[in-house]
Parts: C-alpha cells; sequence; structure tokens
C-alpha cells in the first residue's frame, strides 16, 4: 500500500484551541477557504470576521460576469428550491467554504456548524485576539501588479445593501479600540513603574529561600540618562593649571667676553 502523505505545513495549527477568530481583511478568497475547511473538518470551531474585505483575484468586470452566470444556473420550475445565491459577504464565503466540505454527510454538517462568519467585528469577537493565516494572505499570494478585487465590493453590485451601515460600525469599533489600547499602554508603564519603585528588601530573603529569583528592576531610559550628569556634578572641580614662570632674563655679559 501507498504511505499516506505527511500533513502539509498549512494544516493542524489551530486545532484544540477553543475558538479561533481569523480577520478575514486582505486574504485570498479560495485559500483562506481551503485552509479554514481543512481545519473544520479536523474539529476546531472558526469564526471569520471582516468577511466583506476578503480579495478575490481577478478585476471587479471579470468577477461580476462569473457571479452573473452563477446567479443563471437555478431550478426552472421551482427556484426557490435552489441553488441558493447569497449575497452578503458573510454568506458567500460561508458558501466557498461549504462547496470544499462534504456537507451532505453528517460529518460534514458537524463541521459546518463549527463555523461563524460575519460582516464587520460584532461583539463579542470585537474584544477577542484576531488571527491571520499566511498561506492566504495577498501581499504573499499574489503578485503585486494583479487585478484583483473585494468581496464587499462584489456583493454591493449585486444586492447587498449594508456595506455603508457596516462601514460606519466599524468606524466607531476602531474609535473604541484606539481607546482601549491607550489606556492598555498608560497602564502597562505605570506597573512597570511601581514594580521598579517597590521595596522588595524583606521579601527577597523570603523568596530565596523557596528558590525563587527575582531580577534587580532595570532603570529606565530617563534614569540612565540623568546618571552621567549627576556623576559630574558629584566630582570636585579640577584645580586650574599652574601659569608658567617667566622665562629667566640673560646676565650681561663681561666686558672680557667680548
Amino acid at each position: 500500500p501507498k504511505p499516506k502523505p505527511e500533513r502539509g505545513p498549512t494544516l493542524g495549527k489551530m486545532v484544540f484551541e477553543n475558538v479561533v477568530v481569523v480577520d478575514g481583511r486582505a486574504h485570498m478568497l479560495g485559500r483562506l477557504a481551503s485552509i479554514v475547511a481543512k481545519e473544520l473538518l479536523l474539529g476546531q470551531h472558526i469564526v471569520v470576521v471582516r468577511a466583506e474585505q476578503i480579495v478575490i483575484s481577478g478585476s471587479l468586470a471579470r468577477n461580476k460576469v462569473k457571479f452573473a452566470q452563477f446567479l443563471k444556473k437555478r431550478t426552472n420550475t421551482n427556484p426557490k428550491k435552489g441553488p441558493i445565491h447569497y449575497r452578503s459577504p458573510a454568506r458567500m464565503f460561508w458558501r466557498v467554504v461549504r462547496g470544499m466540505v462534504p456537507h451532505k454527510t453528517y460529518r460534514g454538517q458537524q463541521a459546518m456548524g463549527r463555523l461563524q462568519t460575519y460582516e464587520g467585528v460584532p461583539q463579542p469577537w470585537d474584544t477577542k485576539k484576531k488571527q491571520v493565516v499566511p498561506e492566504a494572505l495577498k501581499v504573499l499570494r499574489l503578485k503585486a501588479q494583479r487585478r484583483h478585487c473585494l468581496l464587499g465590493r462584489l456583493a454591493s453590485e449585486f444586492g447587498w445593501k449594508h456595506a455603508a451601515l457596516v462601514e460606519k460600525m466599524e468606524a466607531k469599533r476602531r474609535v473604541r479600540a484606539a481607546e482601549f489600547y491607550a489606556e492598555k499602554k498608560t497602564a502597562a508603564k505605570n506597573r512597570s513603574a511601581a514594580e521598579r519603585e517597590a521595596d522588595l528588601a524583606a521579601v527577597l530573603p523570603v523568596l530565596e529561600k523557596f528558590g525563587h529569583y527575582v531580577a534587580p528592576a532595570e532603570p529606565m531610559e530617563d534614569d540612565e540618562e540623568e546618571e552621567p550628569a549627576a556623576e559630574a556634578a558629584a566630582e570636585p572641580a579640577a584645580e586650574p593649571a599652574a601659569a608658567p614662570a617667566p622665562a629667566a632674563e640673560p646676565e650681561p655679559a663681561a666686558a672680557g667676553d667680548y
């Protein structure tokens, strides 16, 4: 029997984490969908946000023609029986992933149940850590001169009417995120300063007794700059060099020397 191929480097990276939140911005549609589909089948729960900013290779005009041809595929006798043509970017990406999963089997249905897709970054995912998939990033997988378009723009061309609303909500979210990050930096700076100024003389012997080592606090950059100035002020001023003695005047020559 042929040996089973080894699992590629892009697979199995997310497994056994509770939920992985993937930021879809600047990812290639097909590459991201293929990796997400494989991880879903391996048992990973995945949430994809900002689906409207997923990138599709090819110009907008070309993709509009392809999607228009896709819309013609329907049931003549009763179109509502399928196929269903989703217009929102999140559902369009969801459908791409479904095409890569055996969704008509129990295993495929369970895998699709582990996937959530959203436009923008709604709560509670706006406060969660987001990840990217390097193997699907546009900057690494698409040449700079190649034409491309956004999934949100394509969806807007075919009936999606919430692009402006999503952008408005995203602007508010970015303001909240900037305020949170500024507060986080200030808190970290205050904590670092408090740790440097803390007097650990009473507890250091106890910690060392139990095998713990507490590294001495490093001085801040401002303190390092002030130290040379303080040392220079502490040193006594050097005494001025003594003035050179005046040269001795030559003695007058005796009369017999001439």
